[in-house]
């Protein structure tokens, strides 16, 4: 039995079909962008959360103990310890802040669809008017 051998193409440039580098870098740059553009808010809507979160957390220990020196002693000291640890977004007045949005925005329910929309320092504008 004899065996049939099968020839090898060669596969040229030519062969290939021509891709319009133009617009495959717009599509590819249309993803990134959109991906970006969602993971950001995620971060934020996430960001906004926790904001919220510490400060229903400081309302209850402060309301708790029912004095206001007490609240502003914990503060100071809290600051300084999630400053060293997380950073700069633990102010202080920061805390403050977060602190006042739990305060007017008791409702959790309505968190998700508000942080979707704003961004923290949007929030923080409308605390202060």
């Amino acid at each position: 039995m004899a065996m049939s051998k099968k020839k090898k193409q060669k596969h040229t440039i030519e062969d290939t079909p021509q891709v319009d580098e133009n617009t495959l870098f717009l599509r590819v740059s249309e993803i990134i962008e959109k991906r970006k553009y969602r993971a950001i808010t995620q971060v934020n809507q996430e960001t906004t959360l926790m904001f919220w979160e510490v400060g229903q957390h400081i309302n209850s220990i402060v309301l708790e103990n029912k004095r206001a020196e007490y609240g502003k002693n914990i503060l100071t000291t809290l600051s300084a310890k999630l400053m060293a640890k997380y950073g700069k977004n633990f102010t202080e007045r920061n805390l403050y802040r977060m602190s006042l949005f739990a305060e007017r925005i008791p409702d959790i329910e309505i968190l998700p669809a508000l942080s979707a929309k704003l961004s923290w320092s949007h929030i923080i504008e409308l605390l202060h008017h």
